[in-house]
Formats: C-alpha cells, sequence, structure tokens
C-alpha cells in the first residue's frame, strides 16, 4: 500500500460518502487539516468535493508540539486550532466542514463553536484509505442505528457485563446520546467515519461497577490486543483501581499516571454495529496506518472509554476507547447485546 498520494478508486468512494452527507455541485465546504495529516486523507478528500462539483477551500493549521511527557494517540481531540478565532471562523462559514485533522474534532474544545454556529463536521478517522473501501455505507445498519440510538434515548440505566467479569451500571438520565453512522442527521452536527456506534455520553456521577478486560480486547490508545485480564474498578464516574498481571496494565497505569484526574473518568459507553468492520484487523497494518475507528464500530462489541466528555465539562486529551468482545448490553430491560452478538432492536427485531 502507497502513501503520500491518492488514487481514483479512492477518490470515487470518499465523493459517495461526501454526496451521502449532502455535499452537491456549487456547494462550499472547508477541508480542515494541520501539517501532521496523513497526505492521502487530504488529496483525496480535495479531489472526491471537485468531482461532485463543490467548491471547497482549505484550512490547514500547524501540527501543536507536544509539551507533555507522553505521546497523544487517539485522543478524538484534536488541538490544532488552538482557539484561533480566525480559524474558527473560518471553518463556521460554511455548512460543512471536512475533518482530516489527525485526532479529528469530535472532542475538541472548539467543536461546540463550530457546531453551534449551524456548521456540520464530517470527520474523516486518520485510516489508511483502504479501509474506507472496505466499510461502504450500509442503509440497513443505518436503520437499526437510528432504532437502537432511540431506544437508548428513552431508557434510564445502561448496564454491560461478561462472563470474564464486567458489570457495570450507567444512569442515563441528561446523558448526550449519539447513533454514528457515517451520514450526518443534519445542521450543526456532526458524524465520523467508518461509522456505525451508539454511544453514550454520560452526566457527572453517573457511572459505577466494574470493567473487565479479557484476552482478545483492544486497547485503540496502544493499538494493541489485550493478552492477560485487566480489571478496572469505577465508582462515581472515575477509575479508582487497575489491577491485573502482565506488562499491559502496568502500561496503562503509567500511562494514564502522566495526566490529571479527568483522564480517569468516564468518557462515553456503547456498542458497536458495523458488520462490515472487523475486530481482527489490526495485525494487517503497520500502526502508522490505522487510528482504530473500524475497532470501534466493529458488530457487537461493548465499549468503554475514558478522558473526554464535554456533556460532564471534561476535556482531558488522555483518551482510551476499549472495544471488548463477548459482552452483553441491556437498555433497561431491553437486550442489545448478547455475549457480543446483536440482539433485540440492534439486530432489527421490533420492539
Amino acid at each position: 500500500m502507497r502513501t503520500g498520494n491518492t488514487e481514483w478508486r479512492w477518490v470515487q468512494r470518499f465523493a459517495q460518502q461526501f454526496a451521502l452527507n449532502g455535499l452537491k455541485a456549487g456547494d462550499e465546504c472547508v477541508i480542515l487539516s494541520e501539517s501532521d495529516s496523513r497526505p492521502e486523507l487530504v488529496a483525496t478528500s480535495i479531489l472526491a468535493a471537485e468531482f461532485l462539483g463543490a467548491r471547497p477551500f482549505e484550512v490547514v493549521m500547524r501540527t501543536p508540539a507536544n509539551g507533555g511527557p507522553v505521546a497523544l494517540r487517539s485522543t478524538g481531540t484534536s488541538l490544532a486550532l488552538k482557539g484561533h478565532a480566525g480559524a474558527v471562523a473560518a471553518v463556521s462559514s460554511v455548512p460543512l466542514v471536512i475533518d482530516v485533522t489527525v485526532e479529528g474534532l469530535l472532542h475538541s474544545r472548539e467543536l461546540r463553536d463550530i457546531l453551534g454556529a449551524g456548521t456540520s463536521v464530517f470527520m474523516i478517522s486518520n485510516e489508511h484509505p483502504e479501509i474506507f473501501e472496505r466499510l461502504p455505507h450500509d442503509e440497513d445498519m443505518a436503520r437499526r442505528v437510528a432504532k437502537s440510538h432511540d431506544v437508548l434515548r428513552s431508557s434510564t440505566v445502561m448496564r454491560a457485563t461478561s462472563d470474564i467479569g464486567t458489570d457495570i451500571h450507567v444512569e442515563l438520565a441528561d446523558a448526550f446520546t449519539a447513533g454514528s453512522t457515517g451520514v450526518i442527521q443534519g445542521p450543526g452536527e456532526i458524524a465520523h467515519w467508518p461509522g456505525g456506534l451508539v454511544l453514550a455520553f454520560p452526566a457527572r456521577h453517573r457511572v459505577n461497577g466494574q470493567i473487565v478486560l479479557a484476552p482478545g480486547d483492544i486497547n485503540i490508545t496502544f493499538k494493541h490486543y489485550v493478552q492477560d485480564p485487566i480489571t478496572l474498578t469505577i465508582e462515581d464516574d472515575f477509575v479508582v483501581a487497575i489491577e491485573g498481571n502482565g506488562y499491559q496494565a502496568e502500561m496503562l497505569k503509567s500511562y494514564m499516571s502522566a495526566f490529571d484526574a479527568d483522564a480517569y473518568a468516564t468518557s462515553h459507553i456503547g456498542w458497536g454495529m458495523n458488520p462490515a468492520a472487523r475486530w481482527d484487523y489490526l495485525e494487517l497494518y503497520d500502526r502508522s496506518q490505522f487510528n482504530g475507528t473500524e475497532a470501534r464500530a466493529f458488530e457487537g462489541n461493548f465499549m468503554y472509554s475514558t478522558g473526554a466528555n464535554e456533556n460532564a465539562e471534561r476535556f482531558s486529551v488522555c483518551h482510551f476507547d476499549i472495544p471488548m468482545r463477548e459482552c452483553s448490553v441491556f437498555l433497561d430491560d431491553h437486550q442489545v447485546v448478547d455475549r457480543g452478538r446483536l440482539v433485540g432492536v440492534a439486530a432489527g427485531e421490533e420492539m
């Protein structure tokens, strides 16, 4: 797989996805990137927008220096805008921003102002373009995600369990919820691509229980599969203990200790619904070639995340997304995942 250029097949695929998100001839849009952005994604996005007859212009920010003690990966929090009023005004001046920053705007401080201006954000995950070839838009998935999101919004409690020991309880009052399909739902909304997730960002003081990471679960920040069980104890939203044998538990403790207290807080919780996304793909790419969104979306995973949660007014740049296999997920009394298999409304069944 080559890097640093684009391919016609990628341009076609991106154009299809942009059209699904409402981009059409004559529309102005911003391609937002930074100096460290993946060149293939920038070039492909520009050409795809032009292919549709749209009128793109670029906003290119300088990737800021990392002044912290550790590397930042898979945060969903681009720091490239740096609160720059002129840049925020520029990207907020058009109906659509195509976001190809390295980490994306999903958890960035500037996102609220951008969406508040009525601008929508289409966030392209920092993946090798081949990954997007394998994940076409799925109308059936979109329908099931929408119905699952409706159930999530009307539920009071999410609970997830596993045979290895996970038992987490999330009160959904005042939660911000989302169903991601890779398609923006309307003005002032954000979608990320690839899609296929249903998520809740809990309000403060809503999450308690235990997460047990099993062998084969995925630590996206470290881009590796868990080898030995790791237990996270969560009290009043925060991870208060990390226990396990082996170096991976020690790595997790060591890395998180480099940040402030909000690094240990619950970010978002949900499950994956994309049947085209693969759990087993990490070994087939170099680490620099993927950012883990496919892993977040694979069908039947339960994902627990730590760090940034705008709904709870937390903006930590330490962020762990951990999709887990073979868990069961319940919304009140309705089950949506049974030991890693979609059931109920998530599987297309009627309520």
